[in-house]
């Protein structure tokens, strides 16, 4: 059962959050302002609603987690998002990271494999405030053709390879950003799509995501 209240509390709670996250290093004002106007406890059981604010990630079913926070403000802040440019992130998962990437004014594509996390995200009332946000269900190695080219691309999960067909719908001088995946770990890498269509290889710091797996899952 979700919550739908965003009480003094759970914005104070917030607000530590947003110190925490703005001491390891996330500088850009407009992504801590973003995490700190998404209530994350909304995302979550309301049996966990004061650990939403710790700086970790939670399970939310189907073999998936909800993002720790300062991994979603670490990838937000390599995309340079600007206002109005078109996302397609795959790996809606619980939406936390959607949500973010919606409140800096971005056009977000969500493209989520498991049918389950799919339809509880298009019954959940909190986002339907971001009309700039549209859901799929499908193959985030398909991505999205039909909405193609995108001003950037966020992978939320470990892939196993630079996906070729993502690259293909990425437009000239925009970026992709992914965990790709080294073992016990991945390394975040940020790929810029050069005008002359080469791609330019940028290598960050390492996390640990859930795999990024192929096809659908009903």
């Amino acid at each position: 059962m979700r919550t739908t209240e965003d009480s003094y509390l759970h914005k104070g709670l917030r607000k530590k959050l947003v110190d925490q996250i703005r001491e390891k290093g996330i500088s850009d004002e407009s992504v801590l302002l973003a995490i700190m106007n998404v209530p994350r406890h909304f995302f979550l059981d309301s049996a966990f609603e004061k650990q939403a604010y710790e700086d970790r990630a939670f399970p939310i079913g189907e073999e998936q987690t909800i993002s720790q926070p300062y991994t979603v403000a670490y990838q937000t802040q390599l995309l340079q998002i600007k206002p109005f440019e078109k996302i397609l992130e795959v790996g809606t998962g619980s939406a936390y990271q959607a949500s973010v990437l919606a409140e800096l004014k971005a056009k977000v594509y969500s493209i989520e494999r498991q049918k389950k996390l799919f339809e509880a995200n298009k019954k959940f009332e909190f986002l339907k405030q971001y009309r700039s946000l549209r859901l799929f269900y499908g193959d985030g190695f398909e991505g999205l053709p039909t909405f193609a080219p995108f001003d950037k691309i966020l992978i939320t999960a470990a892939a196993p390879y630079i996906p070729e067909k993502l690259l293909e719908q990425l437009k000239k001088g925009g970026c992709m950003v992914l965990p790709l995946d080294e073992g016990d770990n991945q390394r975040m890498h940020r790929l810029t799509k050069q005008l002359d269509g080469t791609i330019l290889e940028e290598k960050f710091d390492e996390f640990s995501f859930v795999p990024m797996l192929i096809g659908k899952r009903g």
